[in-house]
Order: structure tokens, then C-alpha cells, then sequence
């Protein structure tokens, strides 16, 4: 059933401390990202996107991130380690700022645990949060830990091949299917035919409305893939209101060590 996301709400409510990354679910073990065709002579929408998908995660990857929010009244600005290990677990600790840092999240499957350092506590993260602003920002929960599949919860379509300034650009229309527990209606990536690089990700909800329209720039070489490193999401209907995650630094498809992916390392507050 698709479900109408939900406004951002201002920081330092408590959901503002919910906190869950996962990666993409349900996807296979990635072969290189290059543009080899299809049987048919074209890549099909579904094949485009996971290969989208896996550019930007891997199978496992290890990363900083910061975060910068932005809106009229006020900043923010956060540092993040993230830990995936797709499709089933990811953890994240909040480095800075000092008030922040070492809040943690753990996800293993369908289960979600958050620490706050401030109160010695897990919290069991349930289902409905996903909808909720993550950390005052404006992705949804759902839009950073991706509790739905891109590739497997959606029917994708090429709609188009546009060239814009010089380059071709595929537009792929991202239907959700009828079975799917996902919280958008409806997704359009844009991405570049030549090399796969997204540049623009358009969110609508169930009535066909665009909510906000999530761009990639600053493409550069990160453990050996060129991508898109600086991700900025802006909800269409609130002007000023802008937040951007820069990527610091990453190595995909390395060892990661079992004993992260435990509530005894999410309780301990360490990096």
C-alpha cells in the first residue's frame, strides 16, 4: 500500500533522534558497472537502475558523509561513519557535533535499533518511523536507509532518451507495485546513457504531486568508481529548505567485521 509521506518537522523533537540506514534491499551481488547492452540491444529501465544502485552502494561499503541542513530559520550541520553490508544490515554513528556524536543505528533485516548516548538507551525503531524526517532533515527515514527496494518494490520504464546539452540522458519512470509497502507513488530518474551517472532523482506522492526533487553533482573518483559525490534534496514546496550530504570518503566491496552489525557495538558508542 503506498503511503503519503509525511512534512518535515522541525529539529530537536524526538523523532528528530530516530535514526535508520540500510541499503537497497534484495539486490544481487553487483558485477562492474559499465554499459554493456542488453539481448535486445538497450538496457531495459529495471536493469539501468540497479546498476544505478549498485554504482552508488556496492555490495558492502564502508563511508563518512556530513550532512548539511538548511531552511530560513536555521543550520545544521552533521558528520556521519555509515557500515552496509546489502541487503540486510547497515549501522551508522554520528560523529559530530559533539551533542550528537555517538548516537548510533542498527538494522538487520526488517528490525531497527537506535542508541542515544544521552540516555543510555536502545530504541526499537518501529515500522511507521520510516515515514519521519531523519534528524530534522528533509529525507524521509525511508529516503536515506532505502527500507524499500528501489530496484525490486518498483516497475521501472524508459520513458525517454533526451539529449541535454550534448549528453543523452535516460528518463525512467518508477511505478510501485502492487504488493509493495513503499512510501512513494511515484519516482523519475534521470540518469547519463554513457556512464550511468544519476543526476536527478523526482519524488511524487500517491497523487501524482512532486514532493522534492533530490540532484547529484560533483562527480568524482571514490575507491576506483566515478560517482556522483554531493546529493541535494529540496522539497518543492519550501523554499530556502535544502539539505545536501557530501561523500568525505569510501571503499566498497571490503571485509566488514560481523561484530558491527551487533547491539553490543551500537550500545558502546564507539566509531
Amino acid at each position: 500500500m503506498v503511503t503519503r509521506p509525511r512534512p518535515a518537522i522541525a529539529a530537536g523533537l524526538l523523532l528528530a533522534w530516530s535514526l535508520s540506514f540500510t541499503p537497497a534491499a534484495a539486490l544481487a551481488a553487483a558485477p562492474p558497472v559499465s554499459l554493456s547492452e542488453s539481448p535486445s540491444g538497450s538496457l531495459s529501465g529495471q536493469e539501468i537502475v540497479r546498476r544505478v544502485e549498485n554504482l552508488l552502494w556496492g555490495k558492502t561499503s564502508v563511508g563518512r558523509y556530513r550532512m548539511r541542513i538548511t531552511t530560513p530559520h536555521w543550520r545544521r550541520t552533521l558528520e556521519l561513519r555509515v557500515w552496509m553490508d546489502r541487503p540486510e544490515k547497515t549501522f551508522i554513528r554520528i560523529l559530530a557535533p559533539p551533542k550528537e556524536a555517538g548516537i548510533g543505528s542498527l538494522r538487520i533485516g526488517s528490525e531497527m535499533w537506535n542508541y542515544l548516548p544521552k540516555v543510555e538507551r536502545i530504541v526499537k525503531i518501529p515500522p511507521s518511523m520510516m515515514l519521519q524526517p531523519w534528524m530534522g532533515s528533509h529525507f524521509t527515514n525511508d529516503d536515506l536507509v532505502k527500507e524499500s527496494s528501489m530496484v525490486h518494490d518498483y516497475t521501472h520504464t524508459v520513458l525517454a532518451e533526451e539529449e541535454r546539452d550534448g549528453v543523452v540522458v535516460y528518463v525512467i519512470e518508477s511505478l510501485p507495485k502492487p504488493e509493495a509497502a513503499v512510501v512513494w507513488g511515484k519516482l523519475v530518474y534521470e540518469v547519463r546513457r554513457d556512464d550511468l551517472i544519476p543526476l536527478r532523482l523526482s519524488y511524487y506522492d500517491e497523487r501524482g504531486r512532486l514532493v522534492k526533487v533530490l540532484t547529484f553533482s560533483e562527480v568524482r573518483e571514490m575507491d576506483g568508481r566515478r560517482l556522483p559525490t554531493r546529493w541535494e534534496m529540496r522539497p518543492v514546496d519550501e523554499p530556502g529548505n535544502a539539505t545536501v550530504i557530501e561523500m568525505l570518503e569510501v571503499r566498497f566491496d571490503v571485509p566488514i567485521d560481523a561484530g558491527i552489525f551487533t547491539l553490543r557495538h551500537l550500545r558502546s558508542g564507539r566509531r
